[in-house]
């Protein structure tokens, strides 16, 4: 008597083809997507950002913006290889942005971390060249390849690598108990746990935002246009459609006398017209035609 084999997981929940036979979505939706990358990256970029740039506040807006745009270009974001590292780069590109000294907020130094080692650390960092900066947090903090590395900070790999050394060898001999790399590492991860960094609103109020915010961008471009065609149209309808030649300047004629009108009237003229005047103006003496 033959027994026959139990049905297995993969033949009762998939057809030959591998899709289910409950017929039951898998895929998911962009926003749905989009949530899911937020939860997943958005509290350990706030904590690098912060490492950037020493700002918890900047930090936190870094990364908001980061996500606004990835809305915004969510069919690019979403066929990307890597959409978390997409993400990560558009945060650090904000957060290190030279434009952000002129702003009054970011003037003021913030509160160092609480602990000793963590202070003496961050200051570190933070007196690495911005580019070198990176290049150490990505390699050592965050763990990514040193080809990737160069690709994101937009260097060769020998350069990304010259940066690599020399930003170990600084922090080396400011912190000599940081000389070994997995030490470095370990540090680099624990950096920020303790400090209070605020994530990003809820992924729902950064797409709302990102949408806010491209509505914006679009009617700002509609009224620039707008402007623009207007002031053509103006100069258009008022500027002249023909050459004119310039008039030749004036010039002096042999043997014409220059024109000249009547010159002021003398005293005595200016008796005689009076006398004129009051002559005949009344009474019989007044030349009157007859009819004979």
């Amino acid at each position: 008597m033959t027994q026959t084999a139990a049905p297995t997981d993969a033949d009762t929940d998939t057809d030959t083809d591998g899709t289910d036979t409950d017929g039951a979505a898998t895929d998911l939706t962009p926003a749905q997507a989009f949530d899911a990358l937020y939860a997943y990256a958005a509290p350990a970029l706030v904590r690098q950002a912060y490492l950037l740039t020493g700002r918890r506040e900047l930090a936190r807006e870094s990364v908001e913006r980061a996500f606004q745009l990835a809305w915004q270009r969510w069919p690019e974001v979403a066929v990307d290889r890597d959409p978390a590292g997409w993400v990560r780069a558009a945060a650090y590109e904000y957060a290190m942005s030279p434009w952000h000294r002129l702003r009054l907020r970011h003037r003021s130094p913030e509160p160092p971390p609480a602990a000793l080692d963590d202070r003496r650390l961050l200051s570190t960092l933070l007196n690495l060249p911005p580019v070198y900066r990176r290049t150490l947090l990505l390699y050592d903090g965050v763990g990514i390849g040193l080809a990737e590395t160069a690709a994101e900070t937009e260097a060769s790999t020998p350069a990304a690598a010259n940066r690599l050394l020399y930003a170990r060898a600084t922090v080396a001999r400011r912190l000599p108990e940081l000389a070994e790399k997995e030490e470095l590492r370990r540090r680099l991860a624990e950096l920020g746990g303790t400090e209070r960094l605020r994530t990003a609103p809820k992924p729902v109020v950064v797409r709302s935002g990102s949408e806010r915010r491209a509505r914006r961008w679009t009617r700002a471009a509609i009224a620039f246009t707008v402007l623009i065609i207007g002031s053509t149209a103006f100069t258009l309808h008022t500027a002249p459609d023909h050459y004119e030649a310039p008039q030749a300047p004036a010039t002096k004629v042999p043997g014409v006398p220059p024109r000249s009108g009547p010159g002021p009237l003398s005293e005595e003229d200016l008796e005689l017209r009076a006398t004129l005047r009051g002559m005949f103006g009344k009474g019989p003496e007044r030349l009157v035609p007859q009819l004979r």
